[in-house]
Order: C-alpha cells, then sequence, then structure tokens
C-alpha cells in the first residue's frame, strides 16, 4: 500500500502530522474523519510537497469569480432537490472555458463513484482552498450540503469584495509611482546626457546640483544592467527571507506599528479573520477546529500567532473574546462585539456583523489613505523632476550671464 502524509486538526484544535498507508487519499481521509478529526492535507508520500514553476504558470480554470458562482448555483440546484451528480452534470456545461468544464466533469466523476464532493474537491490540485474544502466537508458530515454552499458562496462574494476595494485602491498610487519612475529614467539616460558636452566646456564651474545629477546619470547609463540584476535579486532574496514565519516575525511587528498602515493591516485581517471564523461556526465547526483552520487566511505571522494563542487559551476554558484580546494586536472593537456575541450567545452572527463592521472601515480608510497619497506622490514628482530641470538650466544660465 502507498505511504500518505496527512495534516489534521483534532477535536481539542490540536495539529496533528504524520503518516499513514491507505489504498486512497479517500481512505486516509475517512479514517481522519471516523478519528472524530479534520482532514486538511492528504499526499503521498512521494509527491512534491512544493509547487514546480509549470503550475505557477499556469492559469488557473476557474477564477475566483466562477468559484463562487459555482458555490452559489451547486447550492440553489441542492436545495432544489437536484442529486449532487446530476446538479454537476448540469453546472459542468456552465463554464465558458473547456478546463472549467473538464474540471467540474472530474469532480462529477468523482462523485458518481461514489466519493464525496469534499474529496473530490480535494484531487483537483489546489484550485480549491483548504478552507473551501474543510467547510464542504462539515456541510458533509452534518448533513446541511444545500446551506453551507450557499453560506460559502456568501463568504467567497465579501472576501472577493474587500480583496477588490484594497486593490482598486492602490491601483491608482501604483501607476503613478511608476510613471514618475518612468519618468525619472528617461530623464536621467536620455534628457541629461544630451546636455553633457556642453557642461564639459565649463569646466569645474557647474552647481552641485547639476555634478550630482550628472553623476547619478552616468552610474544609470553604464550600470542599468547591473542596478537592474541587483534590485530584482534583491527582491527574489527578500522573498525568501520572508518565506518562513521566524524570519517575516520581526518585519510583520514593525508593520503594525506603523502609524497608518498598522491599522489598515490589522482592519483588512480582523475582518478575514471574522468572516472565516463565523462561517465555520456557523456551518457547525467546533470553535477549536474553526480557530485551527481560521489562522490560515492571515497573512501578519504577529496576528497567527495571537490567533494560536487564543485557541490554547479557549482550549483550557477560555472565552474567545478574552483570549483574542490578550495579546492586545486586534482592535478593541472586534473583541468588545465578540464579547457581546458570547454573551447573547450568537457568536457567530456577532463575527459575521464584526467582519461587516471592518470591511466598511476598510473601505472608508482607504479612500482616505488614497487622497492624502496621491498629492503626497504628485507634490514628490514635482520636487524630482523640478531639481533636474533646475540642474539643466542652472548652468545654461550661468554661460548665458558670461556671454552678457
Amino acid at each position: 500500500m502507498p505511504l500518505f502524509r496527512f495534516k489534521a486538526v483534532s477535536a481539542t484544535g490540536e495539529t496533528l502530522v504524520g503518516e499513514m498507508e491507505a489504498a486512497t487519499r479517500e481512505e486516509v481521509v475517512m479514517r481522519l474523519q471516523d478519528a472524530g478529526n479534520v482532514p486538511i492535507e492528504a499526499r503521498e508520500a512521494g509527491s512534491a510537497g512544493g509547487l514546480a514553476l509549470g503550475s505557477l504558470l499556469r492559469r488557473a480554470p476557474m477564477s475566483e469569480v466562477q468559484i463562487a458562482m459555482f458555490t452559489q448555483q451547486l447550492g440553489t440546484l441542492l436545495s432544489a432537490g437536484q442529486p449532487l451528480d446530476r446538479a454537476l452534470q448540469m453546472l459542468a456545461e456552465q463554464p465558458d472555458s473547456e478546463e472549467g468544464q473538464r474540471l467540474i466533469e472530474r469532480i462529477r466523476d468523482v462523485v458518481r463513484e461514489g466519493g464525496s464532493l469534499s474529496s473530490a474537491l480535494e484531487q483537483q490540485h489546489g484550485v480549491f482552498t483548504r478552507l473551501y474544502i474543510n467547510m464542504v466537508r462539515a456541510g458533509e458530515v452534518s448533513g446541511s450540503l444545500n446551506d453551507t454552499l450557499k453560506r460559502l458562496a456568501e463568504y467567497l462574494e465579501r472576501s472577493r469584495q474587500l480583496k477588490s476595494k484594497v486593490i482598486n485602491a492602490l491601483v491608482y498610487p501604483a501607476m503613478l509611482v511608476a510613471m514618475v519612475i518612468v519618468a525619472l529614467i528617461i530623464l536621467m539616460i536620455y534628457v541629461v546626457p544630451k546636455f553633457e558636452p556642453i557642461f564639459e566646456a565649463m569646466g569645474d564651474d557647474l552647481p552641485w546640483i547639476t555634478v550630482i545629477v550628472l553623476f547619478v546619470a552616468g552610474i544609470l547609463q553604464k550600470f542599468w544592467l547591473i542596478l537592474a540584476l541587483a534590485v530584482g535579486g534583491g527582491s527574489l532574496w527578500i522573498r525568501a527571507q520572508f518565506a518562513s514565519q521566524e524570519k517575516r516575525g520581526p518585519w510583520d511587528r514593525q508593520l503594525l506599528r506603523m502609524r497608518f498602515i498598522g491599522p489598515l493591516i490589522t482592519k483588512i485581517e480582523t475582518a478575514r479573520l471574522a468572516r472565516t471564523l463565523g462561517t465555520l461556526v456557523r456551518n457547525g465547526v467546533p470553535l477549536l477546529t474553526a480557530l485551527s483552520i481560521s489562522k490560515n487566511v492571515l497573512s501578519n505571522t504577529v496576528l497567527v500567532q495571537a490567533v494560536e494563542h487564543a485557541a490554547s487559551e479557549v482550549k483550557t476554558g477560555g472565552g474567545l473574546a478574552y483570549s483574542l484580546g490578550a495579546r492586545k494586536v486586534f482592535p478593541k472593537l472586534a473583541v468588545q462585539m465578540i464579547a457581546v456575541g458570547e454573551e447573547a450567545g450568537d457568536l457567530d452572527g456577532m463575527l459575521v456583523r464584526t467582519a461587516d463592521t471592518f470591511d466598511d472601515d476598510v473601505s472608508h480608510t482607504t479612500e482616505r489613505l488614497l487622497s492624502a497619497m496621491v498629492p503626497a506622490i504628485t507634490a514628490i514628482m514635482a520636487v524630482v523632476v523640478g531639481a533636474i530641470m533646475i540642474a539643466i538650466i542652472l548652468p545654461i544660465l550661468n554661460m548665458s550671464d558670461l556671454i552678457q
């Protein structure tokens, strides 16, 4: 029998990692479920755990929007009384791309052979996230797959909206910065060198600002390839350094301390955590298991560690609000709202409302930052370009004065 490596979350919230001999991956999942655990990953011991270059370059069969639409439609068809394989057959004809159609057909074939929907999704090579698969698995266990899919579709849509708001808010400043950099490169590489023969004729009478601009232009002209390789290599090195939580910890901690960026990151992560946790709890997933799954949607290691600490506190009988607020990294408003939900016996509902509150707050905060960022970038661009123009014009004016 082949050997499988697995990762699961126990009923007490502990992460279990080990190996198991089984005929198929589905058997590993079933054994873990029978033991009261929530499977997170199951793969053959000989298979590669990382992503190959081809998988990075290959386009996903379904986009985030298409996955959300597929989830909503599947939940609707199941609510209307359609069998799962029949519903998947109907949805296989919907996608415009052949990749999307083949993806749904593969899921349908696994279901028709007797496999569960969650195991079929797990076999699609990372198209569906671990959160998605675990929620579907919880819906299958609880017998409410159609309701689970509807909640999951709502979760995906709200998460996508939050992501779109942040990205759209940063598009214009990013384009402005790119235009500034391109304009400066053109000025320094193509415009400034045109005046260099004139400046050389003036000898040592050049203003200090002109000397600096000529020096920088010369470096860019002669060593642009080395500088480009250095920037690319530095980016790869930084990315490699931040690949592990230990190395990212100090940087993530410093990010949270920054005056404007820190609160924004905290609000985005809080909204993401609250919506994921609320959706899982509402779907019947135990709180400890939901915490162990929800921490995977966070990108800041400081907040991940805070959730891990909260899970250990909840495991010993502490309340969720008290546990999340212990390290004082999550907003006080979020902690207070969760505390109200615990007292009222409506934790899942209050978690979702907390996510809605911070989604709106993120939208308003990004709008304010954008309104302040664009004039600042414009002012910096004007100062830098103006300095270069002064460096070019000043020696010419001095030469004119000497001629007169």
